[in-house]
């Protein structure tokens, strides 16, 4: 072969080799960050989880973040570089867009661009006491120093909120500390200089599964009393639960009725392209992978429904994302339906019957 054939021929076979590796090259991979809180709380395993079962088959690598909680999420979400996902407490949620309808410029602006992808699971409230303290019920709280979790917290919001509803009064700004969930339990435990430390994390919380049996020599839970008139006015915008044994069986002897609080995952109202289809894609593999989250993920995922139920009044879903969950959500619910049973008796098929499927010989 001629060298200038020779040369042509070799450009032609390394070109074909280029464009065959190129096509087999999986796509570019998307960086995205989502915040969540302590790294003894649930939030931050939910978000690994997505991380790891969601985003990773979306070609997505999901950087999950600490944070104080939902009110300081709400902030990241809005405004921090690369935070496209985060988990809010409802509670959290409606407070802001309580404060933007009641004029609060801030509000407003961090809020209403803000989109639901879907809710999760329900989220335990923790009272705890000292093992000797002389109050064993969650309405007995009135006036204690309390610790009420750290600012910028769901947690804080939720404690105050609750106090709020309760007695009817604001919790007095000289009995409130602001600490975090180690903080509290060392100054209500170590220093005693507080009384209850109120906790939101959804159950097992790996805050009080790492607990050792002599934990009941030295804390206890308090209790929800349904008899007490403050637990109904708890009830107009909280939840009745249980805390089980089975979620902390080395030290929790009993089940103890509380409180408590929805947990949604939450978005941005993109417009960009990119990221509306990187967003799409997560929410395909929502669907598609949600099986694997409960079968692998934290124990919480099994009480999460894959629906998209109605919405209160200021709450919308991101559309691009409910759009798809919506028709792979339905695609699932057919797939799962059992065929339809006739009512009607049974007798021969007519031939146009059989012809149009409507009857089987």
């Amino acid at each position: 072969m001629p060298p200038i054939r020779s040369l042509l021929a070799g450009l032609m076979s390394m070109a074909f080799l280029l464009s065959s590796a190129a096509l087999a090259a999986p796509p570019p991979r998307t960086g995205y960050k989502i915040v969540t809180a302590s790294k003894t709380g649930t939030y931050i395993q939910i978000g690994r989880d997505l991380a790891q079962w969601i985003a990773d088959p979306a070609g997505i690598d999901l950087e999950v973040l600490e944070s104080k909680g939902s009110a300081e999420n709400i902030q990241r979400m809005r405004f921090e570089q690369g935070v496209k996902l985060a988990l809010v407490q409802s509670d959290v949620y409606q407070a802001f867009l309580d404060e933007a309808k009641a004029g609060n410029a801030d509000a407003g602006n961090i809020i209403r661009p803000l989109r639901l992808i879907m809710p999760l699971y329900d989220e335990e409230i923790y009272f705890v006491a000292r093992a000797d303290a002389p109050i064993n019920s969650i309405h007995e709280i009135k006036n204690k120093k309390i610790a009420v979790g750290a600012l910028g917290s769901g947690t804080a919001l939720t404690s105050r909120t609750l106090y709020q509803l309760m007695f009817g009064e604001p919790m007095p700004s000289e009995n409130a500390q602001y600490l975090t969930n180690e903080d509290a339990l060392v100054k209500l435990t170590v220093d005693k200089t507080i009384d209850v430390a109120i906790i939101v994390a959804g159950q097992p919380a790996k805050l009080f599964s790492d607990m050792k049996p002599e934990a009941r020599n030295f804390i206890k839970i308090l209790k929800l009393d349904d008899a007490a008139p403050e637990t109904t006015r708890a009830k107009k915008t909280y939840f009745p639960a249980t805390i089980r044994t089975t979620s902390y069986p080395s030290w929790l002897t009993a089940d103890i009725p509380t409180l408590t609080v929805k947990a949604y995952l939450v978005t941005y109202d993109y417009g960009l392209q990119s990221t509306v289809g990187n967003l799409a894609r997560f929410a395909e593999s929502l669907c598609t992978n949600f099986d694997k989250l409960q079968a692998n993920g934290h124990p919480k995922w099994k009480q999460v429904k894959l629906e998209l139920p109605p919405l209160a009044q200021g709450w919308r879903y991101y559309p691009p994302m409910e759009k798809r969950l919506r028709a792979c959500i339905g695609g699932r619910t057919a797939a799962a339906s059992p065929a339809p049973v006739s009512d009607r008796p049974a007798r021969p098929c007519t031939e146009q019957e059989f012809v149009l499927g409507l009857c089987r010989r």
